[in-house]
């Protein structure tokens, strides 16, 4: 992995977005210790995770009454 200071990183940025497209990951040091603070990596566009939709999926529960009924004009608010 290839590490850039920010100003590296601004003056060789084409050349940092070069090594993302070939698949390697590239650090960006920060402050006067130069530590790594965040990556930039590349994304896989052929992905098959399969996300959850949701932010509360699993963490809440929703129920309705037994004589709860809305139109599609109420729930559309026209």
């Amino acid at each position: 992995m290839k590490s850039y200071a920010v100003g590296e990183l601004k003056s060789h940025f084409s050349e940092v977005l070069e090594y993302v497209k070939k698949g390697e990951k590239v650090g960006i040091l920060f402050g006067k210790n130069k530590r790594t603070i965040a990556m930039i990596v590349p994304i896989n566009q052929k992905s098959d995770a399969k996300r959850k939709i949701g932010l509360l999926d699993g963490k809440v529960k929703i129920t309705f009454e037994k004589n709860f009924s809305i139109t599609e004009e109420e729930f559309l608010n026209i």
